[in-house]
């Protein structure tokens, strides 16, 4: 079944601009709907109509960068009827609208992305330590100098905003402090540093790695040492969604700011700020 999981995969990702449907996967792989659904999400951590929303999402993200078309255009244009749902959702597994997305590579000129490691929302929480590394095939992909994501997520898959998270210094060690109560995902991921913003926004290669197991945070528990090692996947893979810059850069401070005066939640809050600095 893997095999088949891998195959269904490639077909997403080749035919994501298309109004494909689980049938057509289904069919193509030679699988009943239901059985590929259950076979195809226990390989991805997603199920495929959320695997192929990622792409269409992705393909989005590269137009909103380098093109002029107007959003409802890429709506359409990346396989969405409607311009509500496909705003609601980019919103929602990006972290930022398609309007204020397009608008980062200028944002971020005048505030670029620096080491943050900023605590969660649980002030007694828990607390995971940790390592990230590169393979040999990740450190060629990304270059010597390597922007290093880490942060823990409610699902297998890197969307939306982490519960915890941090841009790690050259050390690529890592201490995720002030975990509420609950089950995650530790995922990580890797730019080239120097690279144009909107090639951070937009990665031309896909260089992720976690823990294969969730993290477990409860009372009382003792703290998680989880060491991650990233290695370049293959561009069907899933991509990562979440706009991860903008996240370590000073302008997420004013954010914040303002959903605290407002009454922020866990899950819209941008847990990455500055270091050092207090909002």
């Amino acid at each position: 079944m893997p095999d088949v999981a891998v195959e269904a995969a490639r077909f997403i990702a080749g035919h994501a601009r298309e109004p494909i449907t689980l049938s057509d996967i289904a069919d193509h792989v030679g699988y009943s709907p239901f059985h590929l659904a259950r076979a195809f999400e226990r390989a991805h951590g997603l199920p495929p109509g959320k695997f192929l929303a990622a792409h269409r999402f992705q393909h989005a993200k590269k137009l909103l960068l380098e093109t002029d078309e107007r959003v409802a255009d890429i709506c359409c244009e990346v396989g969405f009827s409607s311009v509500g749902t496909f705003t609601r959702r980019f919103t929602a597994d990006i972290g930022l609208s398609p309007v204020s997305f397009r608008r980062l590579p200028d944002l971020l000129s005048d505030a670029p992305p620096r080491p943050v490691l900023v605590p969660g929302l649980a002030p007694a929480g828990g607390v995971v330590t940790g390592a990230v590394h590169l393979s040999p095939c990740a450190r060629a992909a990304v270059g010597s100098d390597a922007a290093i994501y880490v942060g823990l997520f409610a699902q297998r898959a890197p969307r939306g905003v982490p519960v915890v998270g941090a841009l790690l210094d050259e050390r690529g060690r890592f201490e995720l402090t002030g975990i509420p109560t609950g089950t995650y995902w530790l995922l990580s991921t890797a730019f080239a540093a120097r690279a144009e913003h909107v090639d951070q926004l937009v990665p031309g290669w896909n260089v992720v790695g976690g823990s294969p197991t969730p993290v477990r945070v409860a009372p009382g528990r003792p703290p998680e040492d989880r060491e991650i090692t990233l290695q370049v996947v293959p561009p069907w893979s899933a991509p990562v969604l979440v706009a991860l810059p903008p996240l370590a850069s000073p302008i997420a401070q004013d954010r914040r700011r303002h959903l605290r005066r407002s009454g922020p939640t866990l899950s819209s809050t941008p847990l990455l700020t500055s270091a050092g600095s207090h909002p």
